[in-house]
């Protein structure tokens, strides 16, 4: 799908043909799509790369000028799926007169500028809509963290008293997002650094210091998904102990509860037996034995409870 847009007056409004100082957003575009975008001059490589989810960030310049700026931005699936937050390849086409998004999913960057969220955004500032969609990324990035720390401090309050291996393997989820976010997050890391040596953002001061916001960001994105990893990894050691330490407490309490149970099985298995036993000449001799079956069991119990064994 092609959608062509073009700002004017901080305003973005979608135009049917592709014209000077426009933005192309491209969502998994068809063979015929493709071919329309190579006639515009736009070389096959840069539309077919973003293309491959497992592509690397990275950056290519033709001869005539035209530049791809190849990141790998955040994606969330579902959270039914063994992995609910990946990456995947975002090209960005620089060109003399436009400038194109291919993507092969619909995502929250782009849509971020297509709903009209971000103020002030003109498609003729090539460089300027760069570094906003990097930008953009690297909040994306914080954003998704956080919203994985939030569901494992849920996880991990179900996780205290739980018995079973789901908890866990829901941490588990979260811990392979965490692998994709910090990989990306280093692979665009180089990328920047690329950028920021290139001549390409150093026209206008102001392009500069939105670059340096980008780096910034970018790295407290990767130092909070490596803190984040460490954490989950640590919790993941912990509560396993924790899950067998509570079957283990409550095989320990069914044990002691046997125990006392089959206290007076045995007193009343002895008395049972067709021979002459104490007590049997006595007419209030069954009361006895309950008053002694009682007493094991609370002089038992009360070991136990000593012991902590309950």
């Amino acid at each position: 799908m092609i959608t062509i847009y073009r700002s004017r007056e901080g305003v973005l409004e979608t135009v049917p043909d592709i014209v000077s100082g426009c933005w192309i957003n491209v969502i998994d575009p068809t063979s015929d799509e493709i071919e329309r975008l190579v006639c515009e001059g736009i070389p096959q490589d840069f539309l077919t790369y973003p293309l491959d989810l497992d592509e690397r960030s990275r950056t290519e310049r033709e001869d005539d000028g035209k530049m791809l700026i190849l990141l790998r931005i955040p994606y969330f699936q579902s959270q039914m799926v063994d992995v609910p937050y990946i990456t995947i390849p975002l090209g960005i086409i620089l060109t003399d007169q436009f400038i194109v998004t291919v993507c092969r999913y619909p995502n929250e960057v782009i849509n971020e500028f297509t709903s009209g969220r971000i103020r002030h955004l003109s498609t003729a500032k090539r460089i300027r809509f760069v570094l906003r969609i990097l930008l953009s990324t690297a909040n994306l990035y914080l954003a998704y963290l956080r919203e994985i720390n939030r569901t494992v401090e849920a996880v991990e309050d179900q996780l205290q008293l739980s018995m079973q291996n789901r908890e866990v393997m829901e941490l588990l989820k979260y811990q392979k997002s965490l692998v994709y976010f910090t990989t990306a997050l280093k692979s665009n890391e180089l990328l920047l650094e690329r950028l920021q040596r290139a001549q390409l953002f150093r026209m206008y001061p102001d392009d500069e210091d939105l670059l340096e916001d980008v780096i910034t960001e970018n790295q407290q994105a990767i130092e909070m998904a490596n803190i984040s990893s460490s954490i989950l990894t640590s919790m993941m050691d912990a509560f396993a102990s924790i899950i067998s330490n509570n079957l283990n407490v409550v095989m320990k309490f069914l044990t002691s509860v046997t125990i006392l149970l089959n206290l007076p099985v045995i007193v009343t298995g002895f008395y049972g037996m067709n021979v002459d036993l104490p007590l049997q000449e006595y007419a209030f001799a069954w009361q006895v034995i309950l008053v002694i079956c009682v007493a094991m069991i609370a002089i038992t119990a009360i070991y136990f409870s000593r012991r902590r064994w309950f």
